[in-house]
């Protein structure tokens, strides 16, 4: 991308709230689950999507707007979709319990390989771009590796559900978030592992009564943001024993039972959240205040990314199938 390319060099600039729609896309037929842009910083021009429509699609989000390229490999939703570090194959997990590695280019499956259970988080390994943990409707989570196609590792929690995963820097450690809220306790809410043993390093994390659908990590500071049911994203320390901030709530903005995801612009002075009234918020990291609300999409906006490399460009995607990008 020739927009992209002034960029690759310099250090990222501040983020800014962006202001205006760049593109409006919309091609899915159902509902956007999940956005990414493609890691590899001169191939970021590229947006990946998973929609309940049965289909991962390659957008050009930068340039043009355009689709590049639809996925049908799945015969039920996709609910989760990840880049792999190289930007050359794309990782899908679905409600057909089927996992698939695609070659981006020939859209050939170099992998394909069925769950026991439906899938709901995929997430690769941060150092270690072989290896990948998925989780969904089921007790276990499961680490892969896609040189042999086999399961490393089998995490086990007392749960029914896994609703994200987040791997903590180094990727030593990783967290959880299930749908583990019973009347009398909130523990297992979040559960932190450790990723080479399999153990359970603590699931007396959180302790309010609401699930967190979603989780991200400050890219500077060791701190990571759960979203929760509660309509606020509570902020924890990245490092053991993985505190709760007490003096700090970002609060809002609605979620009411969708997997509203969040995220930190890559400079870390932005938490952004999609809102399950269509809206974005933008939060200040460090003291919690909304700066701005964008009125982004009409049903509920499930995911709002900062691009890597370009300052202040944003993608939003929502439950009527659309995918906006904002500048």
């Amino acid at each position: 991308s020739e927009l992209i390319k002034p960029y690759l060099g310099s250090k990222y600039k501040l983020t800014e709230v962006p202001k205006s729609l760049t593109f409006y896309i919309s091609k899915h037929s159902g509902p956007v689950n999940e956005i990414q842009w493609c890691p590899v910083r001169e191939q970021s021009h590229m947006l990946l999507s998973a929609s309940m429509d049965k289909t991962v699609k390659v957008w050009d989000a930068v340039d043009t707007g355009c689709c590049l390229k639809t996925y049908s490999c799945h015969s039920c939703a996709v609910r989760a979709a990840r880049w792999s570090s190289c930007g050359r194959r794309i990782l899908s997990g679905g409600f057909d319990s089927m996992l698939h590695l695609t070659d981006v280019e020939t859209g050939k499956q170099i992998f394909s390989s069925k769950n026991e259970f439906r899938i709901s988080a995929l997430k690769f390994h941060p150092t270690e771009s072989n290896i990948f943990i998925c989780g969904g409707f089921s007790p276990e989570v499961k680490a892969w590796d896609i040189r042999t196609s086999k399961v490393l590792r089998v995490y086990k929690a007392a749960v029914q559900q896994t609703l994200d995963i987040l791997f903590l820097p180094e990727g030593r450690e990783f967290l959880t978030s299930t749908d583990a809220v019973s009347r009398d306790s909130a523990d297992r809410t979040i559960i932190a592992w450790d990723f080479q043993s399999a153990a359970k390093i603590s699931n007396q994390i959180f302790h309010e009564r609401y699930t967190c659908p979603s989780l991200t990590v400050h890219p500077k500071e060791s701190v990571f943001v759960a979203q929760t049911n509660g309509n606020y994203m509570a902020l924890f320390s990245a490092q053991r024993p993985y505190r709760i901030n007490k003096k700090k709530r970002y609060e809002g903005h609605k979620v009411e039972g969708f997997a509203v995801g969040c995220e930190f612009s890559p400079d870390g002075t932005l938490l952004v959240t999609g809102s399950s009234d269509g809206k974005v918020f933008f939060y200040n990291y460090h003291t919690a205040r909304i700066i701005r609300t964008l009125p982004a999409h009409k049903e509920a906006c499930v995911s709002a990314i900062f691009h890597p490399v370009l300052p202040s460009l944003l993608a939003t995607c929502s439950w009527a199938g659309e995918i906006k990008v904002w500048q």
